[in-house]
């Protein structure tokens, strides 16, 4: 490579973010620190927050870039959990196997906290990437409770 010429790096750009805190939320995902070190806060009405607030989030954001649900043809998840993916896949009508590769990193490795869309990614990335020019969506959930969107372009 000549000196001074740019090679793009394999992988995705990343386009835009976008990070939500839904008020009221703090007790429903989080850690405790205490003397023995940390212990995770997982409230059961996690899927219903996704319920009612990801697809408006996800949705305003694509709108903001141009960009639809029907436009995104990697959808990176966190696996949050199997009523958690679910809620995912329904409230953005996403297509049947969409998840597939979130769906698989459950399986082999659980939750591992927000950190785990990162697992999910390289996995995408080492199995099917997408083609050059077409658009992805990293979606991750953390304490608090919040979202953190990241919309990509491969």
């Amino acid at each position: 490579m000549a000196c001074g010429s740019r090679r793009r790096a394999a992988g995705p750009t990343v386009v835009a973010t976008r990070s939500h805190l839904y008020p009221g939320s703090e007790h429903v995902m989080g850690w405790q620190v205490g003397d023995t070190g940390f212990r995770v806060m997982l409230d059961a009405s996690v899927p219903a927050l996704v319920r009612r607030h990801l697809a408006h989030d996800v949705h305003a954001f694509l709108a903001d870039h141009g960009v639809t649900a029907s436009d995104v043809t990697a959808w990176v998840c966190h696996p949050g959990g199997p009523k958690v993916l679910q809620a995912v896949s329904d409230e953005l009508s996403l297509p049947a196997h969409a998840l597939d590769v979130t769906w698989r990193s459950l399986a082999a490795h659980g939750n591992l906290s927000s950190s785990s869309v990162l697992h999910v990614l390289a996995d995408t990335l080492a199995t099917r990437p997408p083609e050059p020019g077409t658009w992805g969506l990293i979606i991750a959930m953390g304490p608090g409770f919040c979202s953190e969107l990241v919309l990509i372009r491969w």
